[in-house]
């Protein structure tokens, strides 16, 4: 079980069943893409934060990610009235 929280798998794992929730809440839902899309793209991000970190990539790469989740969970956040 540590090498496959190590090696990132784990969070390879919670990406592909948030793609699947994505494409669930889209075709079968019939969710509109942008607001889905735009809902899950910060903790997408997030969790490539968390794989990076887990597996060791340069610290840089992490701040990048983390940075990168900012504006659209601001323009979720806006779409949604807050």
């Amino acid at each position: 079980m540590r090498a496959f929280f190590a090696s990132g798998h784990a969070i390879d794992l919670v990406l592909a069943v948030m793609a699947v929730e994505v494409l669930y809440l889209t075709v079968v839902r019939r969710r509109p893409w942008s607001g889905v899309v735009l809902a899950f793209i910060p903790g997408a991000l997030l969790l490539l934060a968390t794989r990076a970190a887990l597996t060791g990539i340069d610290w840089w790469w992490i701040a990048l990610a983390l940075a990168a989740s900012f504006p659209p969970h601001l323009l979720d956040l806006r779409r949604r009235g807050w």
